[in-house]
């Protein structure tokens, strides 16, 4: 059994990152600039972009930061993100999510430029993913591709099961893993709340990818000796024995499942790290107008 480093694996992409960021610099190009906009006062947000404004001081990136209360309109939202649109120093910017309830999500993000929709959610590039086209892709599948790709894990002509349909993850990892490429060319079964025989299906494919927000919920049984298993959860649960109280588990129960595996994720420090650096080499194509020429 193999552990997918995603801590280290992310050290490594920022580093490289930082490296073509300093180049450009060297030669009188514009540095990347990310902007993200957080409403509310959700915790789980705040670490996230907190992480985010860090990755950017890393690799060399400006950063911008715009923060309201959730009891901003739905038309200053989107007034915020008309001018980020606008602004032409802001190469890409994220809208974190959730947003209050008063405000539709589908909305801002259909508001989005895509040309600046580092995040890979909006419509124009989630098309163009779809029919193999440049496009910013979603962070998080954008993350676990990269996983599969530097630790040359085969997915051609294998067997993936994805447990859980959300347009975040498992949807977006369904249509990449069977597309013609490398890595690609798999055979995707996708499974959610309504599949039969979930364990079975699961049980029967080389690659599991779990993202149902679960708690240990792929168990030994379910996995197949030698699978290559990515546990894209990450869930609280309640541990006296921890300072907070808590301590943060995947979707799969890794202490059962991994002596099974020929490579297997952790939680935390798997596919975690790699979200955000995703979003920066986005963001480093937006800069370098890689995916949209004007």
């Amino acid at each position: 059994m193999q552990l997918i480093d995603g801590k280290a694996l992310s050290t490594q992409i920022k580093q490289e990152v930082k490296q073509e960021v300093d180049s450009i610099i060297a030669s009188g190009g514009k540095r990347p600039h990310l902007a993200a906009v957080l409403i509310g006062d959700d915790p789980a947000s705040h670490s996230y972009v907190r992480g985010k404004v860090k990755s950017c001081e890393q690799v060399g990136f400006e950063s911008t930061l715009i923060q309201h209360g959730a009891d901003i309109s739905e038309a200053e939202l989107l007034q915020i993100v008309d001018d980020l649109n606008q602004n032409p120093e802001i190469d890409g910017f994220i809208v974190q999510l959730p947003l209050p309830a008063h405000i539709n999500e589908l909305k801002v993000t259909l508001s989005i430029d895509p040309k600046k929709d580092v995040d890979g959610f909006h419509p124009v590039n989630v098309g163009r993913m779809t029919l193999g086209l440049p496009a910013y892709l979603p962070a998080t599948p954008y993350g676990i591709m990269q996983m599969l790709e530097r630790y040359k894990i085969e997915t051609s002509g294998k067997s993936c099961c994805i447990l859980g349909r959300s347009n975040i993850v498992g949807t977006p990892m369904s249509i990449l893993l069977s597309r013609k490429a490398n890595p690609g060319n798999a055979t995707v079964v996708l499974c959610h709340s309504r599949t039969k025989n979930i364990k079975e299906i699961a049980r029967n494919s080389d690659i599991l990818i779990a993202a149902m927000g679960k708690p240990n919920f792929v168990t030994e049984d379910m996995v197949k000796k030698g699978a290559v298993v990515i546990d894209v959860g990450i869930n609280r649960v309640d541990d006296p024995t921890r300072k907070r109280g808590y301590r943060l588990v995947g979707d799969v129960d890794f202490e059962h499942v991994s002596p099974k595996c020929s490579f297997i994720t952790p939680v935390p420090g798997g596919v975690g790290p790699m979200t955000i650096t995703s979003l920066l080499m986005n963001t480093l194509k937006s800069c370098k107008k890689e995916i949209y020429k004007d």
